[in-house]
């Protein structure tokens, strides 16, 4: 992976607006649906492009996320492989199937459910507080970080006084340029401390809450369910929980607003939020990263044999707009249906977050067209800028009016 070329492009590609896809995606799927990028760290990858063979090597147990193979691309300047490392885990095939199935069971659409109304209770009363501080307003601070984080602490049985480290932690998690080495090693080692010190209040007083759940789940297996794995699953929760979620808020309501005739559209219908939800989902040029694979052995991948030792890199945003699987791909249709978007992923490894992510969307479009019909950008769409150094995408800010 050493090997420098000058040609290989950097990766992620640059945009011409926030909400704007990379025009490199579009070429790729015509032109080179596997396409050799250089990451963050120097090291080279391969890209995937096109709906169908993201599709493939998702689904496929050939690619895996072992990215600490000695032979791996390092995702990230930083050396620990951040939020995609699986390393020391000690998760093989098997124990990782087995586990799924048991948070699956523990992390259900009925616990989602049950988290519903009080869901909107918080968005009801972030969004009353913003419209007490007036307008303008930056709807990411007011609204977009707090809510996610607030969600995912109340699925964990977490103290959301704490949303600030959570905040920090995970930034250091999914960060590709933006932290040192030092400050992420610093800040992992704090995170891990204050998750097991999480687990011992669990286990010493277990609560009606997912961490809870999967301790007394872990305990069940004697051991073939380790604690770490708990913790990690909870780690991978605050962080994934919250972050992308955070993010995919202010990019939702930005979309919807950068074309007024939208917001028209849901506020005389309410029906269209689901699907409105789910395009904007698909439909984001700023997602971040992606995903990324490590195959041990050969695999084939748009006809092209790719050699043990490959990483690959799935390019969620560029599946999304293939026109091979979307009729009027670059098109938001408010009521796309059905709309197999891979935003959550597929496969083994899908998003186990989705129904909590879906929930919370849905439940702030709703809010802010009950409370706010009149909520428009307050600056032009083309002035949003991106975050930037992340391993996900999003807004600084989002600012609005009403």
């Amino acid at each position: 992976m050493s090997n420098i070329r000058i040609d290989v492009p950097e990766y992620p590609f640059r945009s011409p607006g926030a909400l704007e896809p990379s025009q490199e995606w579009a070429e790729l799927r015509e032109e080179c649906p596997v396409a050799p990028i250089r990451l963050a760290s120097g090291d080279e990858a391969l890209l995937v492009t096109r709906y169908d063979d993201v599709r493939q090597v998702l689904a496929n147990p050939r690619f895996t996320r072992r990215l600490d193979a000695d032979d791996a691309a390092r995702v990230t300047a930083n050396e620990s492989g951040g939020v995609f490392g699986d390393s020391g885990m000690g998760i093989n095939d098997d124990n990782h199937r087995m586990w799924r199935q048991l948070v699956g069971k523990a992390f259900t659409a009925k616990r989602v459910i049950a988290m519903r109304p009080r869901i909107e209770a918080m968005a009801e009363h972030l969004v009353g507080n913003m419209t007490v501080q007036g307008a303008p307003a930056d709807l990411v601070s007011a609204l977009g970080f707090p809510l996610p984080v607030w969600a995912i602490c109340d699925l964990l049985g977490v103290s959301d006084s704490d949303r600030d480290k959570f905040a920090y932690w995970s930034d250091t998690m999914l960060s590709m340029t933006k932290y040192g080495q030092d400050e992420i090693d610093a800040a992992q080692a704090e995170f891990d401390a204050y998750l097991v010190a999480l687990a011992d209040a669990k286990r010493a007083e277990p609560g009606d809450d997912l961490i809870s759940e999967l301790l007394s789940i872990a305990g069940e297996l004697d051991g073939r369910l380790t604690e770490q794995m708990v913790l990690v699953t909870a780690k991978g929760l605050l962080v994934a929980g919250h972050e992308t979620t955070a993010n995919m808020i202010g990019k939702m309501v930005a979309m919807l607003l950068s074309d007024r005739t939208r917001w028209e559209q849901l506020l005389s219908d309410r029906e269209l939020i689901r699907p409105a939800v789910e395009e904007a989902l698909r439909l984001d040029a700023n997602p971040g990263f992606g995903i990324p694979r490590y195959i041990g052995e050969e695999a084939e991948v748009a006809d092209e044999t790719l050699s043990a030792g490959t990483t690959v890199v799935c390019s969620i945003a560029s599946a999304n707009r293939d026109d091979r699987q979307f009729e009027q791909a670059d098109q938001m249709r408010l009521d796309r249906s059905p709309n197999p978007h891979l935003t959550f992923g597929a496969g083994p490894h899908s998003c186990l977050g989705q129904a909590l992510a879906r929930t919370e969307l849905q439940t702030v479009l709703k809010v802010l067209l009950d409370r706010l019909p009149t909520l428009e950008l307050a600056v032009p769409a083309e002035e949003l800028k991106r975050r930037e150094g992340l391993i996900v995408g999003g807004l600084e800010q989002v600012p609005v009016r009403w």
